[in-house]
């Protein structure tokens, strides 16, 4: 797969409501905002990336392509969309701007999940679906658009009717054994863990 094939979307939409709201795009971790790190991972993998936001006056002047939610609903699910309406690609893959430790390997060993007639490549623990770190075909599109419209804003709910590949936790701990990628940060305890992980990531380097 070549990295015209697939585009990288990361959502920028949410309410913040348990980050007190602070804007998690913005939080800084090692004196990177968390959205930068992201855009960085994804750049050097993706020709395309597209960041999908409720609020595109934040971004102007941003050295990528910013697009607002065509639903005004408060959900992932309409950044999923909005990305794949916005891209020409076949595939995007999709992640949350408050995942400050997304490995490029993890990226890479979805992409490389990638076969004809699958729609959708997800990490699973159980029955624990990971959608905010997965790839959605341009089949998608569609069915996701019919489920905003009638109000449904969970993102697996439409899973059962498109092709879902389930790649296992345990694959992901191959290339990231403590699964960081999957660490999002929601609430000021979650960023204290994060400022934790990153302390002991550099004393490991050390």
């Amino acid at each position: 797969m070549n990295s015209d094939t697939c585009a990288g979307i990361i959502l920028s939409g949410g309410l913040n409501t348990r980050m007190g709201q602070r804007n998690k795009a913005f939080l800084q971790l090692g004196g990177y905002r968390f959205v930068d790190r992201v855009i960085v991972t994804l750049k050097a993998l993706f020709s395309e990336v597209i960041l999908v936001t409720k609020e595109v006056s934040l971004y102007e002047g941003w050295d990528l392509k910013i697009v607002k939610d065509i639903f005004d609903v408060h959900s992932p699910l309409a950044g999923i969309h909005a990305g794949l309406v916005n891209t020409a690609a076949d595939y995007a893959f999709c992640i949350g701007c408050d995942t400050p430790f997304l490995k490029n390997a993890v990226i890479e060993l979805l992409m490389n999940e990638l076969e004809p007639g699958v729609d959708i490549i997800v990490p699973v623990s159980g029955s624990y679906f990971q959608p905010l770190c997965a790839v959605y075909s341009q089949n998608c599109k569609a069915i996701i658009e019919k489920q905003l419209r009638v109000g449904n804003l969970k993102v697996d709910r439409f899973f059962n009717n498109v092709v879902v590949k389930k790649i296992p936790y345990e694959k992901f701990q191959t290339v990231d054994p403590d699964l960081l990628s999957f660490f999002n940060v929601n609430t000021p305890e979650d960023f204290k863990q994060a400022e934790k992980l990153l302390a002991k990531h550099m004393r490991c380097q050390c």
